[in-house]
Order: C-alpha cells, then structure tokens, then sequence
C-alpha cells in the first residue's frame, strides 16, 4: 500500500487515556501541532466496524514518527495488572522499522516518568534514548522540543518555557471563546459552567482544529 501524503508529517501518539494523564495528552497534541505536525491517535475516530488493532496499525503505518509514552506500565493496587497496550504498540512500530525496509526511515521518541523506571518491566529496550516528563506538563514539552530538534531535524525553535505559554494562552483563549458563546444568553455561572463542559467534551479531531485555527490567528 503506498504511503499517504501527510506520512512525513504524520506523527503517532501512543500513550494511556485515563483522567490523570490527560493534562499530558493535552500538552503533547498541543506542542506536535505547534511544530507543524499532525497528532495520529487512535482517539482520532470511533469507527465500530474496525478493530481497534487493525485501527492502530493503520495509524503506525501512515506515520512517519511515533511518540511513546510508557509512563504507565507500572500496576498500582494489588491484583492489578501491568498497562502492556503501550508497549505492545511501541512493538508493532518498531517491527515495522526493523523488519520493512520501506518504513526504515521511521524516527520515534519513547518516554517514561522517572528515569530508568521502564527497566522494571522492559528491559530489552535498554540503550534506546527515553526522555523521562516526571508527569509534569512543562517538563514534557522540553522533552519534545529535543526530540524534534535532534531526530526530526527542525531548527530555530522556540524555548520550551515560551512554548508552554503559548500553551496556556491557548487554552485561556479557547476557554474565553466559548464563554463568550453562551454570555447574554445565561447567567456568568452558567456561561462558566457550560463552556467547562464543552471543553472536556471535546473530540479529539475538535481539539486538534482548534488548535490549528488558534495558530493561524496568530
């Protein structure tokens, strides 16, 4: 199957979706777009008749690069079982590069919370260069901005501090949009109340345009 246009600018996000993590998810889909790139996540579609295997491998293989996030494997109440969708997936691209001579050009950035802790449960990867975030937003855009200035090749970028405050704006800007969209009609509290709700509602095809329009405006 020929690769899609949008290959070399397609970037595969592979990382856990519960609560917790989402104020990462948020600033990682955020910082990929600023650079210029687009997010490919498996939230990207709700497709019934695709498995969501199939749907995953689809994604790998339209993307150029991969970024994942394995600050999640570890089981954290007796009985609970290790997270291996992460590391299962980081697999399927890595075989892919490996053992497809097409796709050997394919550039991913693993990641994890504190150093070292993926050799606990997947020490085969040892050697591989992982950036560790330590669950902290500002932290995880620098490792992002490395990432894109010494594997993707991009240059003139702005500091990780500048784009994280560009991060905020956005969302202090996305907030005040759709507070301005209920104002009038109801009362500030209720205004408040509904754009909040909005927000979390959001899909992630909606949440990536908004960041885009956001840019343009810029």
């Amino acid at each position: 199957m020929p690769k899609q246009k949008s290959y070399s600018k397609n970037v595969f996000i592979n990382c856990p979706f519960d609560t917790k993590y989402f104020e990462l998810l948020k600033t990682l889909v955020f910082t990929v777009v600023y650079f210029g790139f687009n997010p490919r996540i498996a939230l990207e579609s709700s497709d019934s008749g695709q498995s969501r295997l199939d749907k995953i491998v689809a994604l790998i293989k339209d993307s150029k690069y991969s970024i994942h996030d394995l600050s999640r494997l570890q089981a954290k109440s007796i009985d609970e079982y290790y997270r291996l969708n992460m590391p299962f997936e980081l697999g399927i691209d890595y075989g892919l590069r490996v053992f497809n001579r097409s796709y050997s050009e394919k550039r991913s950035l693993i990641l994890e919370t504190e150093r070292f802790d993926y050799m606990k449960a997947i020490s085969d990867i040892n050697g591989f260069d992982i950036k560790n975030h330590c669950d902290i937003p500002e932290q995880l855009v620098e490792c992002l901005r490395s990432w894109f200035a010494e594997t993707v090749g991009l240059r003139n970028l702005n500091s990780s501090d500048k784009i994280y405050s560009d991060f905020i704006e956005y969302n202090t800007d996305l907030f005040r949009e759709k507070m301005n969209k209920y104002a009038g009609k109801h009362t500030s509290t209720e205004a408040e109340k509904f754009a909040d709700s909005e927000i979390q509602q959001m899909t992630m095809p909606e949440y990536v345009d908004a960041i885009i329009e956001w840019k343009i405006s810029k």
